[in-house]
């Protein structure tokens, strides 16, 4: 581990602190009052309103940073992205009262590792991307995957908590905390395959496709009773991330205890890259294989930016445990509403990032008429708005709070319980 210098220790310990204490705040406590009256689907819990700094951290971060070593800027930028949207932003985004360590582990699906290359080798976040792919024809390539690979460095996961509890612990509580666990089967196998191959095949050797799923989804399965076996699983029941920027705030699961079962915590899967496939198919590639699975977990958040009300009705809406569907910005949000009206499944809207992405300035009445429509269509229905995909702010750190106050008034002017 690299040696903090005493000025980049100090400079941690304050920004942890200063955590600390907005965790402890009045304001935030009420914050994690509203996630929990969510999370249990309380009648007239409000909508919780988030926005993902990760995308745009580039515009926000970098100015305030102090810390001059390497590994003292690793944290130093952490501590930061869990500060600023308090500070900054105003929304919903849980500020913790300690520092999660995620359990440092591997899952290679097919054995077979990425290999991504991005424009121009740039490391920017938003910048574009392909894969170098292994499969082209199934029948040929078929034999290239293998049973996926995974591994568990607990040294490592501790060695990461020591670290950081003898920088802040004192201040800051270090501890390795529960995650759900992601299954994004489809994105697994179009890192290794090509749209237009992946397509193609579906037509051409559809038994074969098949068999990827099933490969796949078996040694997920497989990676879960291995997890269980070594007494991994940790509860998800509060402020853990949920894939998709959400959380994972529930009643309904294991609130202590270690070791759990897959059925006590919290799973994540999504299919947009079958956007464009027919309902029928959608039904016979994802739902019927992605069943299996989601029976595995006490509670599925399901979907990224596909547009879910194409494959709702008998696909998705059999999906075992399903307790949260992302409603993005190519969704028909007022279907979405009447079928998930009443029901315990929270309407997770992704709305467009293009009010904060693509120019300086904000154009209110547009976004005053897009949140009206949302709070309209939703009404009725447990409601979390997460902010995505922003990646540029074109300078203007400052529109993004008003952003979340022109929603905020939105929701308290037309969504209703």
């Amino acid at each position: 581990m690299e040696k903090l210098a005493d000025k980049d220790r100090e400079r941690l310990r304050s920004l942890a602190g200063e955590q600390a204490e907005i965790a402890s705040g009045d304001r935030m406590r009420g914050i994690y009052k509203d996630w929990e009256r969510s999370g249990r689907f309380e009648k007239g819990a409000r909508p919780m309103i988030t926005v993902e700094l990760w995308t745009f951290a580039d515009e926000v971060i970098p100015q305030l940073m102090q810390c001059e070593g390497k590994r003292a800027r690793e944290i130093e930028w952490k501590l930061l992205s869990n500060i600023v949207p308090a500070k900054m932003f105003a929304d919903d985004t849980p500020v913790r009262s300690y520092w999660p360590v995620a359990l440092h582990q591997e899952f290679i699906p097919y054995g077979l590792p990425v290999r991504k290359n991005a424009a121009d080798g740039s490391e920017w976040v938003g910048a574009g991307y392909k894969f170098d792919t292994y499969f082209h024809d199934l029948e040929k390539d078929m034999a290239l995957a293998g049973k996926s690979k995974w591994s568990f460095d607990l040294e490592g996961t501790q060695a990461e908590i020591d670290e950081l509890d003898g920088v802040f612990g004192d201040m800051l509580p270090v501890l390795r905390a529960g995650e759900s666990v992601s299954t994004s089967i489809a994105l697994s196998i179009m890192e290794r395959m090509s749209m237009e191959d992946l397509y193609m095949a579906l037509y051409d050797t559809p038994e074969l496709v098949h068999e990827l799923f099933s490969r796949l989804i078996d040694d997920y399965c497989d990676y879960l009773d291995d997890m269980e076996a070594r007494g991994l699983l940790l509860p998800t029941v509060g402020d853990e991330p949920l894939l998709e920027g959400s959380y994972c705030f529930t009643d309904s699961l294991p609130k202590t205890g270690k070791g759990l079962k897959a059925s006590g915590v919290w799973g994540y899967m999504d299919a947009e890259e079958f956007n464009d496939v027919s309902p029928e198919m959608f039904k016979e590639f994802i739902t019927d294989h992605y069943k299996k699975l989601a029976a595995r977990f006490g509670a599925v958040s399901y979907g990224c930016c596909e547009a879910v009300h194409g494959f709702w009705d008998g696909g998705l809406d059999t999906l075992p445990n399903l307790r949260k569907v992302s409603v993005s910005a190519w969704c028909d949000q007022r279907f979405m509403g009447e079928r998930l009206r009443g029901k315990n499944i929270v309407f997770l809207r992704k709305p467009t990032a293009n009010f904060l992405g693509v120019q300086g300035e904000l154009e209110e009445d547009a976004v005053r008429a897009y949140f009206r429509e949302t709070a309209q269509a939703a009404s009725g229905c447990g409601l979390e708005i997460v902010q995505r995909d922003v990646y540029l702010l074109h300078g203007n750190t400052r529109k993004v709070s008003r952003y979340v106050e022109l929603i905020r008034k939105e929701m308290d002017g037309f969504w209703r319980p």
